[in-house]
């Protein structure tokens, strides 16, 4: 189906809106995601918006066409309205000229098969929205099977967050666990869990790392729990040459997660 929106005050407008905050999302169970390469890599990932915005603004473009013949054919909706109400619903004043409602993914444990990768990236308490997208974007670099979320993280279906993962939200598997249940999942089957830490660890060069191999970093400011980083199967540090006493956590996570690349 196809239509036009041109009131600000259009109830659908409001809605869409709205999926900028937390609670409007959980609720109704959609996200939102801008931008042409961004709904690119979903549809090629085998996921279509089922709500596809477009600006009236808009230059032709043969990958923005198969959007569109990809979201009608799945018997979605296309909506064409103005940059400014663009803007208003994507909360930025120079918005991109598309942007597509998503239906929140399954992100239980039972959605993955550990042997699917080598590598999975696991981070606990992750606070800051552009960390957890930054960790998205390498998982999908390294060849990752995709982020575990453990504890209260920040939500990973927010525009910020959405935005940093550079589509890699569409690429990569998304869990979210609690400590205890991811552990008590873990130890069902294979799987190496390998913390950064300075906690007796050893470097990070050389170790002895095995796959399916689960890198796991802790909170931003807090690190990791000592009890978390006990029930660890291997402890590696990184040096620190300057004044700094730890890396960034999205920034560790990468630095790690090339090196059991390398090493598997």
């Amino acid at each position: 189906m196809r239509r036009e929106i041109t009131g600000f005050s259009n109830p659908t407008v409001k809605y869409l809106r709205s999926l900028r905050e937390k609670k409007h999302r959980k609720q109704a169970r959609q996200f939102l995601a801008e931008g042409l390469r961004l709904l690119t890599d979903a549809r090629e990932s085998g996921r279509v918006p089922e709500t596809l915005v477009l600006s009236t603004a808009r230059d032709a473009h043969p990958l923005l066409t198969a959007l569109e013949e990809a979201v009608l054919a799945a018997r979605g909706e296309v909506i064409e309205t103005t940059p400014d109400i663009l803007a208003k619903i994507t909360g930025k004043d120079n918005p991109q000229a598309i942007a597509g409602v998503f239906a929140e993914f399954d992100t239980s444990l039972e959605t993955i098969e550990r042997d699917a990768a080598p590598i999975w990236l696991v981070a606990q308490a992750l606070r800051d929205p552009g960390n957890l997208g930054t960790m998205l974007r390498t998982g999908d670099a390294i060849g990752a099977g995709g982020l575990i979320l453990v504890d209260d993280c920040a939500d990973p279906f927010s525009v910020e967050a959405v935005r940093a993962s550079m589509g890699a939200i569409f690429t990569q598997r998304l869990v979210q666990a609690r400590w205890d249940e991811f552990v008590s999942w873990l130890r069902g089957g294979s799987g190496q869990l390998v913390a950064a830490s300075l906690r007796n660890a050893v470097p990070y060069r050389g170790a002895p790392y095995a796959a399916p191999c689960f890198v796991l970093v802790g909170n931003e400011s807090q690190g990791l729990p000592e009890a978390y980083e006990a029930a660890c199967d291997l402890r590696v540090t990184m040096p620190m040459k300057g004044r700094a006493d730890s890396l960034n956590a999205a920034v560790a996570a990468a630095v790690l997660g090339y090196e059991v690349l390398a090493s598997l």
